[in-house]
């Protein structure tokens, strides 16, 4: 049974730091593309960063140079370090694993379709 479990958010003060985590169980790390998504209320879920299967990484433009993920296989954990927080990233932060290598294709962050598995979401409050 595959489990996403986030946490790490918080309230910070702009300018401020966050990392979050995303605990993932039931299936290899590396296996599967993963990504992080926000949403507040409202809209929709828009995605942040995605860790392809093939290790590489893309951003959305509103946070690239701000936030890095990165995965470690052996803690089988994925991680969003959040640096230099604007009161606009306030939302809640979901993880999303996609299709498994050779099942399907990885969807990216311009949508959220086709990811099958989410974690239940971790809040992030900035304060200007």
């Amino acid at each position: 049974q595959v489990q996403l479990v986030e946490s790490g958010g918080g309230s910070v003060q702009a300018g401020g730091s966050l990392r979050l985590s995303c605990a993932a169980s039931g299936f290899t790390s590396g296996s599967r593309c993963m990504a992080w998504f926000r949403q507040t209320p409202g809209k929709e879920r828009e995605g942040v960063a995605v860790v392809w299967l093939s290790g590489g990484l893309t951003y959305a433009d509103s946070v690239k140079g701000r936030f890095t993920a990165s995965q470690d296989n052996n803690k089988n954990t994925f991680y969003l370090q959040m640096n230099s927080l604007k009161p606009e990233d306030t939302a809640m932060y979901y993880c999303a694993a996609g299709p498994r290598f050779g099942f399907g294709v990885c969807p990216g962050i311009r949508t959220d379709r086709g990811y099958q598995y989410w974690g239940q979401g971790t809040q992030v409050t900035v304060s200007s």
